[in-house]
């Protein structure tokens, strides 16, 4: 058993310099991180101020589009390990894009499960809330630094459902409504709202929240970017990330 022990440990480590081997070839480095249980694999390096993050599985165009680009580009990509929108989370299943902020999470684990122990959820709550901190902790850059989500959809939602919670925006009538980009800085917008795309500003915290990352984003003054488009549209969308990129260069 020692033999088999040993031997097990050394395959193991010689797998492990291969990876990460082959990982300085492509100029890739990769590592898995959580949120409460809910795994991500980060892809990329530190060598940017820009972050990226694709946070519903189901998304198949960001993902694409994300993986694609972060081997050709700076930065680290923080994506989930999952192909379903909704991901297993305790007892029940939820939106891990409404879970960072209490009154968000709260009401999203409600969503598929009303029967609740009131400790059992109270307990979940304060376990993800500790969670949270480390999370954002990973995930958000340094100051000054930008972190760009990518996401799709394919339920009709679309830039006017943005637009009581926008302070300004910038809405383009020959631009399809469901593709946008959400800023939560205002110096970020004026750069980005005479370009070709609909744009809108949100950087005022509102206490019933959604949950979704954004908020936690304009809580914690990060600059934070939404590319939203539609699910398919994967040359819109690189189209979009190549133009928020370069403007924000300027």
């Amino acid at each position: 058993m020692l033999i088999f022990s040993t031997i097990k440990r050394i395959a193991l480590i010689v797998c492990n310099f291969y990876l990460f081997s082959m990982n300085i070839i492509t100029g890739l480095e990769t590592k898995n991180i959580s949120y409460c249980g809910i795994p991500f694999e980060v892809l990329g390096n530190n060598s940017s101020e820009i972050s990226y993050i694709l946070i519903h599985g189901d998304e198949e165009t960001a993902r694409m589009l994300l993986k694609n680009h972060i081997k050709k580009n700076n930065g680290r990509a923080f994506i989930i390990k999952s192909k379903t929108r909704e991901v297993p989370f305790g007892p029940t299943i939820v939106d891990p894009n409404r879970l960072f902020s209490n009154i968000g999470a709260r009401r999203a684990l409600k969503n598929f499960k009303s029967d609740w122990d009131r400790d059992e959820l109270d307990n979940l709550l304060i376990e993800l809330e500790e969670a949270r901190v480390s999370f954002l902790f990973d995930i958000f850059p340094d100051k000054g630094g930008l972190l760009i989500a990518l996401h799709n959809n394919f339920r009709g939602y679309n830039v006017e459902d943005e637009l009581n919670d926008s302070e300004l925006y910038s809405i383009k009538k020959d631009e399809n409504p469901r593709d946008f980009v959400l800023c939560t800085n205002a110096n970020d917008y004026q750069k980005l709202k005479d370009g070709p795309y609909n744009v809108v500003l949100q950087n005022r915290m509102k206490k019933n929240n959604n949950g979704s990352l954004s908020w936690a984003a304009i809580e914690h003054g990060i600059r934070y970017i939404n590319i939203e488009t539609r699910l398919g549209w994967l040359s819109q969308q690189r189209k979009m990330l190549q133009f928020v990129e370069k403007r924000l260069k300027k």
